[in-house]
This record gives structure tokens, sequence and C-alpha cells, in this order.
């Protein structure tokens, strides 16, 4: 793999148990000779810790070879707003407790980076979902890693969704709400909602009703390659659009379209970190609690 000589750093505000670990970081690199970059974001949430850094990004530059996702999962997901179409890759370093985007511990920095500037590491391709409206919605960013959602507004009634494969009829919801999730979003919202665990490199989103008024509804698999068109009516004829952490109101008279970006999420995964073993972790699997 190329040598990485570029690397920008983007996250939230950090707490002061974690300043530690921002130090670890660039410490690290420095050493490496790395150019260390901000994001704007980043140096305006950390000022105290970044002083007078002269590199403050506003967008992506094209010559960063990677980010550090400094934060949580929603961390992770900002910065991959901040990456947009340039699929540059995104590491994620988990100030707090593990994460399935931000996989890497912050007591395992050391080690990580270690191995990453060994070039024991890959890069996963991960699958967006885009959303297609007649509408300027999300400030042009209309895409996400984890899921679309269709859902109610506040305590309105349930909406109904008309749903449509490949211009194909499938079903009418009536619930409070309908998404769209990828492998990456298998393991968040849908998963809470009854949807079914994807392995992050299946080719397959998964259309998850949420509180369905008909309980015979369920969770469907579709392939990646599948358009996905809905059609939504509401009391008050307002409704809930949202990608990943963002949501936008919008009025029952839009045409949605969801269906495979054309572009990826690049994540980098230090050898020795995997998804079973993740997902073992978070969810507990594999450990005996009767004693």
């Amino acid at each position: 793999m190329s040598p990485i000589k570029k690397i920008a750093l983007h996250g939230l505000a950090l707490e002061k148990d974690s300043e530690k670990y921002l130090t670890q970081i660039i410490d690290r690199l420095n050493k490496e000779g790395v150019e260390i970059w901000l994001t704007s974001l980043f140096h305006s949430r950390n000022t105290a810790l970044v002083g007078r850094h002269k590199n403050v990004a506003e967008t992506i530059n094209a010559d960063i070879d990677c980010v550090f996702s400094l934060g949580g999962d929603g961390t992770f997901l900002e910065s991959l707003l901040w990456v947009g179409e340039s699929e540059v890759p995104i590491l994620g370093i988990n100030m707090g407790r593990l994460g399935f985007l931000a996989s890497i511990a912050k007591e395992y920095i050391k080690e990580s980076l270690y191995l990453l500037f060994k070039g024991e590491y890959e890069i996963e391709s991960r699958s967006l979902i885009s959303l297609e409206t007649n509408l300027e919605l999300f400030n042009g960013k209309t895409y996400a890693l984890n899921e679309c959602a269709i859902l109610r507004k506040d305590t309105s009634a349930m909406i109904m969704v008309k749903c449509y494969i490949n211009d194909q009829y499938l079903n009418t919801y009536w619930a409070d709400g309908l998404m769209v999730a990828s492998p990456t979003g298998s393991t968040g919202y849908s998963l809470s909602c009854g949807g079914p665990l994807m392995m992050p490199d299946s080719k397959d989103f998964v259309i998850t009703p949420v509180s369905p008024h008909n309980l015979n509804v369920r969770p469907l698999i579709v392939s990646d390659e599948s358009e996905l068109k809905f059609e939504i009516e509401t009391r008050n004829r307002s409704f809930l659009i949202s990608l990943d952490s963002r949501s936008e109101t919008i009025e029952n008279d839009v045409n949605i379209t969801v269906k495979k970006a054309p572009f990826y999420a690049k994540l980098i995964r230090i050898e020795g970190i995997n998804f079973p073993d993740t997902i073992r972790n978070k969810l507990g699997w594999g450990f005996d609690k009767r004693n």
C-alpha cells in the first residue's frame, strides 16, 4: 500500500480524560513525519488543545491520504459527510465505548497506529444508500451509511407508505415508519426494529418497518441493485425523512427513490480487528451469563 503522508483529524469536543490520547496520536504522527490537518469543526471544538494549528481545512483536500475520526459512531458518520464522494479512507478511533464503526478503543491507539504504519491493515468498501427526490434536501449530501428512514412526525398518526421495487408494487405499510438499511446499518436502528444482522460485505439492503400496524409484516432483504420508490400519505400531510442522524420535514407530495450510491465509504481495518469480534463484544454473544 502507498505510504500515509497526510492525515486529517476530525471529532467532537474531547473530554478531559481523552486529551492525553489526542497527544498520543499527534506525537506518533509527528514521529512518522506525517503532515497533520484538522477539519475546521474539530479545530473550533478543541481550540484550547490544538492552539494555532495552521493546517485547518474547510473541505476535503484531494491529497489527504486518510481521516482519523476521534469519537464514537456518530462522529464517524460526521467524518464521512466531510469526506463525501472522495472515498478517502477513514480510521475510527473510539474515545468512549466500543463501536461498530469506530472500532479502535482508545487504550489500543498506540498498538493500532504501529500496525497502521507497518501496513498491516486493509480498506473495506461499504455500500452507501442514495436518496433521490424532487426537492433540495440535506445540503446536497443525500447519502447515508446506515439507513434512510421515512418516519411519522412527532406524535401524529401512523403513516401509509407504498413501496415499489424496480417499479413493481411490493406492499403498503401502515406504520410509524419504514427504513432502508445497508449491511453496515443492520447493526443500528434496523436491528432495534427487528431487522436482521448482515455481514458488512453483503450485497443487499433490508426494508424494515417501524412499529407496523399489521403484525404479519416483516423485514425484507432485497438486492442492493434494486431501485426502491415510495409514496407516502399522512393525516397532517407532512413527515420526516432521515439519513443516518440527519432529518428533515417534507410534504406528502414528494417523490422518493432510494438506491445504492455510485461511491463507497472506505473504512480502515487494522489487522486483528474484525466484524465477528466486534459484534460478539457489542452484543455479548458467546458469554455464559448464568453465573
